[in-house]
């Protein structure tokens, strides 16, 4: 039996996975995919503390993934199936094993949200993509459009710019989110053109996207742009489907924890993107991280 399992490896997930081993807590993360979650889907970081020229995303992911091991924790690349975190000994099930844990952090973080528009399913990896900086390279002269208005819509744009011919940013509001350093760059690039206060209502195309229909919600015109490409940041859904019938969740989905971490599920805490919170950013969700960490271990010492 585990100390604590970590279900998870963002920085929410390595940070607590840091912070448990070294303090002499027996620690196991699961990932089912690759460290670093939604971090290492972007490239450069240009709000990390302590890197004034910005820092490679997968880079520090790694260097996470290193020091949470090299402190002693067990990280394993499974994906979890269920859970029982009601008991007393908390239960994670995997594809591979079935294991037992005195506490548990979750750090499932969240996903992209979906447009919901005709087409999107359809045209899903043959011209509409989630992941700007997975895909961007393959668009290279090209002409794509990028959905959304906060910063990592924002910042997939500044990424699409330097290999497309020319990128559009639809954004259902009047004014961007985002951060206004990025608006800012985003505003003064020539292949960048901007549609505020208009929605995508139709993508389409033959064997790939060729083309979107967008709203002007201003006076209800519809316009048919010419695209090869595109890129969905409209926001992000917590991964808490394994949590529903387990834990006390918002009216968003996300789980509701105190300042401490802690649910309302004795030995359990939650860190980073899945939980309720007012910003979600990976300096926030490894400072959850290490809270997590820390509860846990005091949960240890005083039971």
């Amino acid at each position: 039996m585990y100390d604590v399992i970590i279900v998870g490896g963002g920085p929410a997930g390595l940070n607590a996975a840091l912070y448990a081993a070294r303090s002499g807590l027996s620690t196991l993360l699961f990932e089912k995919m690759f460290s670093g979650g939604q971090m290492a889907t972007t490239t450069t970081l240009e709000n990390y503390i302590g890197f004034p020229d910005g820092v490679d995303a997968i880079t520090l992911a790694m260097q996470m993934e290193q020091q949470a091991k090299g402190a002693g924790a067990e990280i394993r690349y499974d994906e979890v199936l269920s859970l029982d975190l009601k008991s007393t000994v908390k239960t994670v099930t995997t594809k591979k094993e079935t294991l037992e844990a005195k506490t548990v952090i979750l750090c499932t973080g969240a996903s992209p949200r979906n447009l919901g528009v005709t087409g999107e399913d359809a045209f899903r990896a043959r011209g509409v993509s989630y992941c700007a900086t997975c895909d961007g390279a393959l668009y290279k002269e090209k002409t794509v459009a990028v959905v959304g208005g906060g910063d990592t819509a924002l910042e997939d744009a500044l990424f699409l710019s330097k290999y497309c011919k020319k990128v559009y940013v639809i954004h259902r509001r009047d004014t961007f989110r985002g951060v206004m350093n990025l608006v800012k760059k985003v505003e003064a690039l020539e292949n960048v053109e901007t549609l505020m206060s208009h929605v995508v209502k139709e993508i389409s195309g033959d064997t790939r996207v060729s083309e979107i229909t967008v709203e002007n919600l201003a006076n209800s015109k519809l316009q048919k742009i010419a695209v090869d490409g595109v890129f969905v940041a409209v926001g992000p859904v917590p991964n808490t489907d394994l949590l529903a019938e387990q834990l006390p969740l918002d009216p968003q989905g996300y789980v509701v924890t105190d300042e401490a971490m802690k649910t309302e599920c004795a030995g359990v805490f939650a860190a980073g993107d899945l939980r309720q919170k007012p910003l979600r950013q990976v300096i926030t969700a490894a400072s959850d991280g290490a809270v997590a960490a820390f509860s846990a271990l005091r949960y240890l010492t005083e039971a």
